[in-house]
């Protein structure tokens, strides 16, 4: 999810689907002149008795820790907890602390300190497999001619699938589910636009999709996003964006300041230039939009990362969560509020409002026993049963109970593509917990 300014599908080893081949069977076998059996049918089945007997069973492929028997299907519907026992997911990127942080690698206060936050780590590291194995099956099956409404619906509901929370019981997005619903923005909008019910678009082959979701478990969001095309004209603005997000990754760990990430953001992504319609145009970062920090049930922490040079001397610290993600613009490289909203959150720690609008206190009451904190879209309010909800929505917004999200645009004709990863800043490594073989 876009701040803005003032692993392939899962391989799992398991074990041999093919059964071990039985010992052969023999009882005694009658072979007197009684029988009828001549000496050559004897020779026969004693020779074939002899070769089976000295069959072996094959040995069983020994299964990694944490695995168990159960694929994941496709589309992605089986839940993870039947495919990895005793929550044992796969880690992240894991990056050892460079210069006067090196020594954290092998300090044993740090490691101690690591492993009490064995939890935390096992939530984020579910999150991280739900999102790597649904964007992956997504990049394999989204194509033109889809609507963009089937297409984030397909996200969603593996999501909820995988998580094992469907989101329809009261309380039950909370535990797990949709971190950050999913964000499809097309060419000059770079984020914050879902559709809403109704929208009838559909995604063509000139398109530059970003498709930007969450993932949480007990509020551990992992915040990741990739940029989708079908033309290669656009590869350029892609290996941009992603370089420079790379880049963030790399320069970002424990006492590094703010100023010197986006300074090397910014060197990655403004080194590319792109041909479209046969006229070269620089990339550009969108210097108004950032990266920030993660808290529990909040997207938004109080920090943020610049993708552009700077004066912010602020310091990531030891513990911390952040979401590394640059955007990068054929056009201006500054975004505005454009477009129908669509996504919302509700604000922490808001002091109490009289509301006078009826619908608008039923509707609080709902997002805040579904949603908490964590961010949500109309389409969500629809499957949860609303109707005509707008009037009472509106109301919170205006009230300052909840945040509206807008689409952010750069100018028409322009093209904006987006990466993101989720790091953690743990005692003793930088784990980029949203890493996978796709990006």
């Amino acid at each position: 999810m876009a701040a803005i300014s003032g692993a392939t599908e899962q391989s799992i080893n398991e074990p041999s689907s093919l059964p071990s081949p039985p010992e052969a069977q023999h009882g005694d076998q009658d072979l007197s002149d009684d029988d009828n059996v001549d000496n050559a049918a004897r020779e026969d089945l004693g020779n074939n008795a002899s070769t089976k007997k000295k069959k072996k069973r094959k040995p069983k492929k020994k299964k990694a820790a944490g695995s168990g028997t159960t694929k994941q299907s496709n589309p992605p519907r089986v839940p993870l907890s039947l495919i990895f026992l005793n929550n044992q997911y796969p880690a992240g990127e894991e990056v050892e602390y460079r210069n006067e942080n090196s020594f954290r690698t092998t300090s044993e206060e740090k490691r101690h300190l690591d492993r009490m936050n064995n939890d935390f780590l096992e939530e984020y590291r579910h999150g991280a497999e739900v999102h790597r194995q649904v964007r992956q099956w997504a990049q394999k099956n989204i194509k033109p001619g889809q609507s963009l409404t089937e297409i984030a619906e397909g996200i969603e509901d593996g999501v909820r699938a995988l998580t094992g929370h469907q989101g329809l019981e009261e309380g039950d997005n909370i535990k797990g589910g949709m971190g950050f619903p999913t964000g499809l923005s097309l060419n000059h909008c770079a984020a914050h636009y879902t559709p809403n019910a109704g929208n009838k678009i559909v995604l063509q082959k000139e398109d530059v999709m970003k498709v930007d979701f969450g993932v949480h478990l007990n509020g551990r969001i992992v915040d990741s996003a990739f940029t989708m095309t079908f033309d290669p004209v656009y590869d350029n603005l892609l290996a941009a964006v992603k370089d420079a997000t790379n880049a963030g990754v790399k320069e970002a760990g424990i006492d590094v300041r703010m100023s010197d990430i986006g300074a090397a953001i910014q060197e990655a992504m403004e080194s590319y230039e792109v041909v479209i319609g046969g006229q070269s145009l620089p990339v550009k970062c969108i210097r108004n939009l950032n990266g920030h920090s993660i808290v529990q049930y909040s997207i938004h922490g109080s920090k943020s990362v610049p993708i552009v040079r700077g004066g912010d001397q602020t310091k990531m610290e030891e513990g911390e969560t952040f979401a590394i993600e640059t955007f990068g613009s054929t056009g201006k490289g500054y975004v505005r509020d454009d477009m129908e909203t669509s996504h919302y959150a509700k604000k922490a720690d808001v002091a109490n409002v009289s509301l006078r609008v009826s619908s608008a206190r039923t509707l609080l009451n709902s997002i805040s026993k579904n949603f908490g904190t964590l961010p949500f879209c109309r389409r969500y309010l629809d499957r949860l049963g609303h109707e005509k909800y707008l009037l009472g929505l509106n109301n919170l917004v205006s009230s300052g109970i909840v945040e509206a999200y807008p689409p952010l645009c750069d100018i028409k004709g322009s093209y904006t593509a987006q990466f993101e990863h989720t790091i953690l800043l743990r005692p003793n490594v930088k784990e980029v917990i949203s890493r996978g073989d796709d990006y």
